[in-house]
């Protein structure tokens, strides 16, 4: 036989302050910290000007093969999965 499901007790809304501090502290009672990361802005022209003038220097470089093969030799990717 299945019993019903249990009602939630009706308590106020919370603000998206107080649920976010309630997530977090989840988040560290699971042994995780948080961490921010910044990474390049492609929508602002002087980024994607500067990584075509790097894609430029990297074009004008000789035959990378063996730097990519040795690279591929020493790659450990057994611990990927």
């Amino acid at each position: 036989m299945r019993t019903p499901p249990k009602k939630k007790s009706k308590t106020a809304p919370q603000t998206a302050q107080e649920r976010m501090s309630a997530r977090r502290k989840r988040l560290r009672a699971q042994g995780l910290r948080p961490v921010q990361h910044w990474v390049p802005d492609v929508r602002d022209p002087r980024v994607r000007a500067d990584l075509r003038r790097q894609g430029r220097l990297l074009g004008q470089q000789p035959k990378t093969d063996p730097i990519d093969a040795w690279i591929e030799a020493v790659y450990d990717t057994s611990e990927w999965r």
